[in-house]
């Protein structure tokens, strides 16, 4: 019974379209309705800008690590269920409940979960991911290639099974739900944020 009460309160949390709640709060707008349409970070960069996004991944990041740490926190259950319980966060910040069953792609709710569970393998991913966000200039391509990389260093670096698995699901699904995406950057036609390498080689190439 405490894991349902535990998957539900996870999926709850998950569901907090934090995008749409900053944009209507504090810019009277609806980022649904801008840019991609996506209620995640790198849409409400790109719509409200740097201030806005930071809030959002924040509190995406935010509502991910309270809703896998509840195990842990709140019954001194085995780590272990932090993983669980953490999908359902995932599943909320992807088709929320608040907002008609639609939502964002779970790249930071991920991450979230990931600092709860292991808060040194969380800084590890991190780097990884904004260093390739600097590279590429593409949140997308970043996304995918550090979901990549975090479940090969699971599986061979800290031989968890539990964390392996995980991380390989996430990363198929993150694939799935950046899959027009994948048809843009084989087109080259990419979003991109304003800053990095990537960028400025494109920004080159248009002069």
């Amino acid at each position: 019974m405490k894991i349902v009460i535990m998957l539900i309160v996870a999926y709850l949390l998950g569901s907090i379209p934090s995008g749409v709640i900053i944009g209507k709060l504090f810019f009277h707008t609806d980022i649904r309705d801008a840019g991609s349409g996506n209620i995640g970070t790198t849409n409400t960069y790109r719509v409200l800008g740097p201030t806005a996004g930071t809030i959002v991944m924040a509190m995406d990041i935010l509502k991910g690590t309270l809703a896998a740490a509840q195990p842990v926190v709140l019954y001194h259950m085995s780590n272990r269920y932090t993983l669980l319980v953490g999908l359902a966060a995932i599943l909320g910040h992807t088709f929320s409940i608040y907002i008609g069953f639609k939502g964002g792609k779970a790249v930071a709710t991920s991450a979230g979960i990931l600092l709860a569970y292991n808060w040194e393998f969380f800084l590890i991913a991190s780097a990884i991911m904004f260093s390739l966000v600097y590279l590429t200039s593409m949140v997308s391509v970043a996304s995918m290639a550090s979901l990549t990389i975090v479940s090969l260093i699971a599986i061979f670096g800290y031989r968890d099974p539990i964390l392996s698995v995980v991380a390989v699901v996430l990363t198929i699904f993150i694939f799935y739900r950046h899959r027009t995406n994948i048809g843009r950057i084989k087109a080259g036609t990419e979003s991109m944020v304003p800053f990095g390498v990537g960028y400025h080689r494109r920004q080159s190439k248009s002069k």
